[in-house]
């Protein structure tokens, strides 16, 4: 099966002031990345500028990295996840590719923050 769940161990956070990258022939305006990085696997976050297209998602099983697209408004969200839960994993999808997913683990309900 093409598809593989690692643990997020360990991101880097890389601003643009706006980089034009292309993806299978889409040309988006990147404004950030977020890279994931596991044992073995990695998924890149590209946070797109107002506008830009968004191309989906893709695994490239052999490299074993994926690649998500999502609107720069999402960035501080996702990066207070990757600070503030434990533990975070990567959902690399090539067989479904719109499933690949950054989630949690499984928390108590009502567990907030403590202190």
């Amino acid at each position: 099966m093409d598809a593989k769940v690692f643990e997020i161990k360990e991101y880097m956070i890389v601003w643009r002031q706006l980089e034009l990258l292309n993806f299978d022939g889409v040309t988006v305006q990147v404004r950030a990345l977020v890279r994931c990085t596991g044992d073995d696997h990695a998924m890149d976050v590209y946070f797109l500028a107002e506008g830009s297209p968004m191309p989906p998602p893709f695994f490239d099983a052999p490299a074993k990295k994926g690649y998500m697209f999502m609107n720069i408004q999402d960035i501080h969200p996702f990066v207070d996840m990757l600070r503030n839960e434990t533990p975070v994993y990567g959902h690399l999808r090539g067989d479904r590719p719109e499933w690949m997913s950054v989630t949690t683990g499984k928390e108590p309900v009502g567990e907030g923050e403590k202190g």
